[in-house]
């Protein structure tokens, strides 16, 4: 981040006090927050963060198994997410692709192959 020490050092500061704020033992110890950091790298797709926090992660005690078990744990959230994000404004939008499929069955017009 030297581009912000230099251009807006003020922000690049507060950045790393929230970041000092947060990487430590607290309700939740640093091995855990660490682990949880690598789970959330890996769903913002940041591969420098992934490496980071993967090794602070073994600094801090976590052994590879758990490092791929949060992985997975991330794994699982995108998985799921590409179904329940279908679920807006009440409505599973699956449920209404296959009511059209059936109107669509109905139609007598150009809509059939």
């Amino acid at each position: 981040m030297s581009f912000l020490n230099e251009i807006l050092p003020e922000t690049a500061e507060a950045f790393g006090q929230m970041r000092n704020s947060i990487f430590k033992d607290g309700f939740l110890d640093l091995k855990t927050k660490e682990l949880i950091a690598v789970a959330s790298s890996v769903l913002m797709r940041c591969q420098f963060c992934v490496d980071a926090h993967s090794q602070r992660a073994i600094t801090a005690g976590a052994t590879k198994e758990e490092i791929a078990e949060a992985i997975s744990v991330a794994m699982f959230v995108a998985a799921g997410s590409q179904i329940g994000w279908t679920n807006i404004y009440g409505e599973n939008i699956y449920d209404k692709i296959f009511e059209q499929d059936k109107e669509e069955d109905n139609c007598c017009c150009c809509c059939k192959d």
